[in-house]
């Protein structure tokens, strides 16, 4: 692979320097003219071929099919939309899963969450929560569903997980988290060493999307930002599934998925961290344009392959 990032990498970078200007140019931008803005997520990302789409809603909450054609439909990955936790959707998001899904060889269901401000943590944890319980209703068996996410989602998919074993539940056979953003508390050293390489993610912007999740009161968060279902960065890791990480090397929330592979690897934790350099936030989303996007899906792949293989000796 050549050392200059694809066509397709330089398209998803380019998105984001295009959205950080017109946040800049209107910080007074509301709530829905944001996500009208995030909304075009999936312009990075090419249509996968041979995959179809459903609206329906699993466990009360709506979203998004993902149906590659051969898939085995006993195998589902809960797909958690990246955007702070109050932009994105199932529509952003849903070409990624897509390709995700056809990559595993399981069908995908991308959840529209309920979004901050209106709905404040753990709104979105519950929701991800009742999608994986209306799954195992309809007869998915728990060891055959993936929880999936990227930035936010990325928290999410790691965060229902831990949910379910709080209640002591079933949990999901493995996890995987694109550029997760774990740290409610903006800890993070790469947040100031990457600034100047990220197209997209700044200190202020997660503060405002901090405010948004935990609920702002105007004296500090309603909710601790060090609650472990907020920031998993916290969290006891033990018995956790196997889970894939990855990140970009030129993203400020890179220290993010360092510092939760770190933890997960203390606790015994089947953990993977795979870090492409130069790459962007949630570089997957080239999908189907970027040559690195596609590798890194191959390479999740053959992880969950193996992964299951070894379930099943």
């Amino acid at each position: 692979m050549s050392d200059s990032p694809s066509s397709g990498a330089e398209i998803l970078r380019s998105l984001y320097a295009d959205w950080s200007a017109v946040m800049a140019d209107r910080p007074d931008l509301d709530v829905r003219l944001l996500r009208s803005l995030f909304d075009e997520w999936h312009q990075a990302t090419a249509e996968p071929t041979e995959v179809t789409y459903a609206d329906d809603v699993v466990g009360g909450v709506p979203g998004i099919w993902a149906l590659p054609v051969g898939a085995d439909r006993g195998r589902v990955v809960l797909y958690t939309h990246g955007g702070g936790f109050a932009v994105g959707s199932a529509a952003s998001h849903r070409k990624l899963a897509g390709h995700l899904a056809k990559a595993l060889g399981a069908t995908a269901f991308v959840l529209d969450y309920r979004r901050a401000p209106e709905q404040c943590h753990p709104a979105q944890v519950e929701d991800g929560v009742a999608a994986f319980d209306g799954l195992m209703q309809r007869g998915i068996a728990a060891a055959d569903v993936v929880t999936a996410g990227d930035s936010a989602g990325g928290n999410l998919a790691i965060a229902v997980p831990l949910a379910l074993r709080e209640r002591g539940g079933p949990l999901p056979g493995a996890v995987i988290a694109f550029s997760p953003w774990l740290d409610m508390q903006n800890t993070g050293a790469t947040l100031e060493s990457n600034a100047a390489t990220d197209a997209l993610v700044s200190v202020p912007l997660l503060a405002g999307m901090i405010a948004g999740v935990l609920g702002d009161t105007g004296e500090g968060p309603a909710v601790d930002p060090a609650n472990p279902l907020a920031n998993p960065l916290h969290a006891d890791l033990g018995g956790f599934p196997p889970v894939f990480v990855n990140a970009g090397g030129a993203e400020a929330l890179l220290d993010d998925a360092v510092r939760f592979t770190e933890r997960a690897r203390l606790a015994g934790v089947d953990v993977t961290l795979s870090v492409v350099e130069g790459m962007q936030h949630v570089f997957p989303f080239a999908a189907g344009r970027g040559g690195e996007a596609d590798a890194e899906l191959a390479a999740v792949a053959q992880w969950y392959r193996s992964r299951r293989a070894g379930v099943a000796a």
